[in-house]
């Protein structure tokens, strides 16, 4: 495979991770700390991920347990998780914080299954959009020969195909994850 086709597909998983990383964010019927990566706590004047100032467990599948490392800060992350669109309301114990999950409703799940789709078809495009750079790379470069143009191309698109199966095995799963109850 030539240079420019694994530079090309470099790019494409780089797209494929961060659709794993949108994925994970999305709520499924269990607890997860990744659930709360989007979370930013008022930590003195700052923006802070809520995963910084305190550790996040999961005690049990439907549940999550934030034990803050300075107990000053419970008030911030409380209104940080109450603010936040995860609709789910924290309870405080003194010194921690725990998240009990709501079973999601099937109307939920099948939003929640929307938003992921969305989120892979943002992938697709980023990967078109990188097959579509290298291929008006590879037509305004006069240094390649007719041949090893075409052989490029075939490589660049065999790469393009291979990613959108990865994205869709991906969003296939995820799907699965959140519409098994």
């Amino acid at each position: 495979m030539d240079e420019l086709a694994i530079e090309a597909q470099g790019k494409m998983e780089k797209s494929i991770e961060a659709l794993k990383n949108s994925l994970s964010t999305l709520r499924t019927g269990r607890a997860s700390p990744a659930l709360l990566s989007g979370v930013m706590v008022d930590y003195y004047g700052e923006k802070t991920p809520i995963n910084q100032i305190s550790s996040i467990s999961v005690p049990e599948p439907r549940q999550l347990l934030i034990k803050p490392y300075d107990k000053n800060d419970i008030k911030n992350i409380i209104s940080a998780i109450s603010s936040s669109d995860l609709g789910i309301n924290p309870i405080n114990e003194g010194n921690v914080i725990r998240l009990i999950i709501p079973a999601l409703t099937e109307e939920r799940r099948k939003e929640i299954a929307k938003q992921a789709k969305k989120y892979g078809e943002e992938t697709k495009v980023a990967i078109r959009n990188v097959r579509r750079d290298y291929m008006d790379f590879l037509k305004n470069d006069d240094e390649y020969s007719e041949d090893l143009r075409k052989r490029i191309e075939t490589d660049i698109q065999k790469v393009t195909d291979e990613s959108t199966k990865k994205v869709d095995a991906i969003l296939m799963e995820k799907e699965k994850e959140i519409m098994s109850v």
